[in-house]
């Protein structure tokens, strides 16, 4: 028998135009930047944005506060 983690099928691929179901961004449409088969997660251009806090390294000396988008669960997105 094999153990180890399971990939979940999803119904969207990278690059597709999906609308967002449920959740704050509701209603938002975007495309798929990046897919998690394994934790059943998409990442949605537009979508999901969080601030970053980065510490300063060298080549970033003061240190910054960047806006990204994080992953949702990809069964609040379908395809549009």
């Amino acid at each position: 028998m094999k153990t180890g983690i399971k990939k979940v099928k999803l119904h969207v691929k990278k690059n597709d135009m999906v609308v967002v179901i449920s959740g704050n961004d509701k209603g938002k449409t975007g495309k798929i930047l990046r897919v998690f088969p394994v934790k059943g997660r998409v990442i949605v251009e537009g979508v999901n944005i969080r601030k970053r806090h980065m510490k300063p390294t060298q080549g970033n000396p003061q240190g910054s506060i960047i806006e990204r988008e994080f992953a949702i669960h990809a069964s609040n997105v379908k395809k549009s």
